[in-house]
């Protein structure tokens, strides 16, 4: 039977319109519960350094004030752990991070980087919390995922979107390659960066991939069709990329 493929809705670039203006408005719980009535399985919120989007407040409130999980996106860092600890999200998940950066700009490197990330991975764990590490679709770094013990893997997805011809075809065959690699070690398989309506379906026709994480381009749709009819379009593209049109197993 083929698996339902989750979409977990990153609400980080409510956060970035409002804190444009200053105040309250819009706001990213707000979001959440609309992504939720929409027919999200998970919410996403990337609580960066230097909070140029989500803020403290916004993810205590969202772990106080939504039902579905919350997946924190985390630099591997002594603040960040403690605020993990401390809210005990149902997974987080390890990004790379620069101050300089627009956005994150590729995966993890774990295999260079395994001693320190050893024991923010320990520490979550110890505290059940699911722990995802963002990697690039590369055998190394998946193998070195596994041997930390970490309960996922989320592919980077942002080369495959930018790509174009030939060098598309072979961008998807490393996440074809990685998801069976990383599903073949026992690790859960995400995917997120980049995913548009255009480039969705591809990856949802990855069997290995069970959920996927998208954000920026659902909130710019969102100004032109409103957000609850963005991802049930999205929702829609992925069911249809999946291969089945049968009811989503969550009832919008």
């Amino acid at each position: 039977m083929t698996r339902a493929l989750r979409l977990g809705v990153n609400i980080d670039h409510v956060a970035t319109i409002r804190n444009a203006r200053g105040g309250h408005h819009p706001d990213p719980v707000r979001a959440a519960v609309v992504a939720a009535r929409a027919g999200a399985d998970g919410i996403t919120a990337h609580l960066r350094e230097d909070r140029r989007h989500i803020s403290d407040h916004d993810i205590a409130r969202l772990s106080r004030e939504i039902d579905l999980p919350l997946n924190l996106e985390m630099a591997a860092t002594a603040e960040m752990l403690e605020i993990a600890l401390r809210h005990r999200p149902h997974a987080a998940c390890i990004v790379p991070e620069k101050r300089e950066e627009l956005t994150t700009e590729g995966g993890l490197d774990v295999a260079g980087g395994f001693s320190v990330l050893e024991p923010f991975v320990n520490a979550l764990k110890s505290a059940d919390i699911l722990v995802t590490l963002f990697v690039d679709p590369d055998h190394l770094q998946i193998e070195a995922s596994k041997a930390l013990f970490v309960d996922q893997v989320e592919l980077h997805t942002g080369s495959y979107c930018s790509a174009q011809g030939s060098e598309r075809s072979h961008e998807l065959r490393r996440l074809e390659q990685a998801a069976l690699q990383a599903e073949g070690l026992g690790l859960e398989v995400h995917a997120g960066h980049g995913l548009s309506y255009e480039n969705v379906m591809e990856i949802a026709r990855i069997p290995q991939i069970v959920e996927l994480n998208i954000g920026h381009f659902l909130i710019g749709e969102a100004i032109f069709d409103g957000l609850e009819g963005a991802i049930r379009h999205m929702r829609s593209l992925m069911d249809q990329g999946r291969g089945h049109s049968l009811e989503h197993h969550r009832k919008a």
